[in-house]
C-alpha cells in the first residue's frame, strides 16, 4: 500500500518556523519527482516547492520555489529514510494552509518538475500550518 504521512504543522506566530516533514512507503521514494503544495480555506491547491529525485550527472539536486516562498522556504530530501522536508522560515498568516507532499515518478531524465497537481500519482493526507498575526 502507497503511503505518505506528512507532519509537523501546527500553531505558529508570525515570523516563526517550522519544518514539515513526510515520509513516503510502498513505493520506489528516489524514483519519484517530490512536490509540497497548499490550500488555504476557499481556495484552489496552490503548488509551493519541488525536488527532483537526483541531481543531474551526479550534481546537486535543483529545487524550486513559487514566488511567494523564495528565500523563505527550503525543500530538500533524504532518500536513504524516504523523506522529504520542507523547512519554512519567516512565516506569515497567508502561510496558513493545509501542507500536502506529492509524489511524481520520474520517467525521463529532463523530466520537468511539475507544478500541475494533476500531474503527481501519489498525495499525502496534508498536515495544517496556522500562522497568526
Amino acid at each position: 500500500e502507497v503511503q505518505l504521512q506528512a507532519s509537523g504543522g501546527g500553531l505558529v506566530q508570525a515570523g516563526g518556523s517550522l519544518r514539515l516533514s513526510c515520509v513516503g512507503s510502498g513505493f520506489i521514494f528516489g524514483s519519484y519527482d517530490m512536490s509540497w503544495f497548499r490550500q488555504a480555506p476557499g481556495k484552489g491547491p496552490e503548488w509551493v516547492s519541488g525536488i527532483h529525485t537526483v541531481g543531474i550527472n551526479a550534481g546537486r539536486r535543483q529545487t524550486y520555489y513559487a514566488d511567494s516562498v523564495k528565500g523563505r522556504f527550503t525543500i530538500s530530501r533524504d532518500n536513504a529514510k524516504n523523506t522529504l522536508f520542507l523547512q519554512m522560515n519567516s512565516l506569515k498568516p497567508e502561510d496558513t494552509a493545509a501542507y500536502y507532499c506529492a509524489a511524481r515518478r520520474r520517467t525521463a531524465v529532463f523530466q520537468i518538475l511539475s507544478q500541475k497537481k494533476d500531474d503527481y500519482d501519489y498525495w499525502g493526507q496534508g498536515t495544517l500550518v496556522t500562522v497568526s498575526s
